[in-house]
């Protein structure tokens, strides 16, 4: 069972949130940089391999595991020995010495509930393993697209800063045969809050590069290589599909239900514990040296006994009653509370994926393109003496500003898909209904 456990889980870690017709693609050619090649399953294998959590947790669970055989064993036999100070003379010579051995049988049905309650506590540990696993790669893969966000703004912004410095020769040719000074001095200041926006933003990228490595479990680490990912394709989520999923697959869900049933099992031990358990024993005397003159046959005398407890403390068993009942109705109650802050989780990421991909589609196929050839007009008409520097400097902020604009949408959609999967816990592409719209 430990082997199939850790195969499931890594299965569930590799196949939860990859969708693997997108990233494909991206292994081709990737660069190894240590464990880490630049793509999400080299990110999710580090996690999996590293995070001390993800490990406490699984020994954790073989703990747990370990507890069913207890619970189904009878309670250990018990040995006594009782040694005589003064021995009790009897027609055939002394009491020594009393050997007992005894054993406790619990009433009909306790071992078995027992047992039954200790497997369903054992199942709910394993999905909470699982969830953990499926949580890990979730902020796995949220940190990943975040971190390429913060990549593509630094690779966005030194593009503009690029082409503003490629202008500085121009606008101080022009201040020289008699420009408007400021003119430069704009382009400047706009040059060096560029330089400041990229100074933070690479600060921000050492940063997530830490977060991601502390899920690695590793103790030191360099900057992270560039994430491998492109623009995802254009799918319509089939929200019926998810919302069974949920119910059928989340496996936080599942190890509360199972923690419903281990509650239910605690129910009846303590309806249960009204009956008596049964003790049995045997009884061995040895005697000491025959009576001088004594002509009686000689032999240690044993018996069989038995006992019972008796449940009398009517108090104790009803409140131990009103406990266990009491925490099967908490159990139930949290799982409905769970189920229903998945299922609402669902439907907004739904929404907000739906909201994504329009944002994804406007700026990719409508406004690009027109902010690129804003961009070139401008810089043609001031190089001509058509237009102002400010113009030029408009033109290249709004294409930086609709590119990272792009390039969060294309964030967005990908970690409400990484939401949606969490959720569901299953490989949701080919429940998508298909547009297949060109990327930009």
């Amino acid at each position: 069972m430990r082997h199939l456990t850790r195969s499931l889980s890594r299965l569930h870690l590799i196949s939860v949130l990859l969708f693997s017709g997108f990233f494909i693609p991206s292994l081709l050619g990737a660069q190894p940089y240590g464990n880490i090649d630049g793509t999400l399953l080299s990110y999710l294998r580090a996690a999996i391999e590293g995070n001390p959590h993800r490990i406490a947790l699984e020994a954790e669970y073989e703990a747990v595991k370990s507890t069913i055989p207890q619970a189904a064993s009878l309670p250990d036999p018990t040995f006594q020995v009782t040694q005589f100070v003064e021995s009790v003379q009897t027609r055939t010579g002394p009491q020594e010495r009393i050997f007992t051995v005894s054993q406790r049988i619990p009433w009909f049905g306790k071992l078995e509930t027992r047992e039954a309650k200790a497997t369903f506590e054992t199942k709910a540990a394993w999905y909470t393993w699982q969830n953990h696993l499926l949580m890990l790669a979730k902020q796995v893969s949220l940190e990943f697209f975040e971190y390429a966000y913060t990549y593509e703004s630094i690779r966005l912004t030194e593009d503009i800063r690029n082409l503003l410095q490629q202008l500085e020769p121009i606008v101080e040719q022009k201040v020289s045969v008699g420009g408007n000074l400021n003119s430069l001095l704009r382009l400047k200041v706009e040059i060096g809050k560029i330089e400041d926006k990229l100074l933070s933003l690479k600060q921000k990228r050492l940063q997530q590069s830490a977060e991601l490595v502390r899920l690695f479990g590793w103790v030191h680490h360099e900057l992270l290589p560039v994430p491998v990912w492109e623009a995802p394709a254009n799918f319509t989520p089939d929200g019926h599909f998810l919302a069974g999923g949920i119910a059928q697959n989340n496996p936080e869900l599942q190890s509360l239900l199972l923690h419903v049933d281990a509650r239910e099992s605690a129910e009846e031990l303590a309806r249960l514990s009204k009956y008596p358990d049964v003790s049995l024993g045997l009884n061995y005397v040895d005697l000491g040296d025959r009576i001088p003159g004594s002509s009686l046959d000689r032999e240690n005398p044993w018996g069989i006994t038995l006992s019972v407890n008796i449940p009398i403390w009517k108090e104790k068993i009803q409140a131990r009653q009103t406990e266990a009942k009491s925490k099967k109705i908490a159990a139930v109650h949290h799982y409905h509370e769970r189920f229903l802050a998945l299922s609402t989780e669902l439907a907004v990421s739904l929404l907000a994926h739906e909201d994504a991909q329009r944002r994804l589609k406007l700026y990719g196929e409508e406004l690009l393109d027109l902010a690129k050839q804003s961009v070139q007009n401008s810089r043609n008409s001031y190089e001509n003496d058509k237009a102002t520097i400010l113009e030029v400097i408009d033109s290249e902020r709004s294409l930086l500003e609709l590119q990272l604009l792009y390039w969060r949408a294309v964030t967005d959609v990908w970690k409400q898909r990484v939401t949606m999967q969490s959720l569901t816990n299953q490989p949701i592409l080919g429940k998508f209904k298909a547009t297949q719209e060109e990327q930009p």
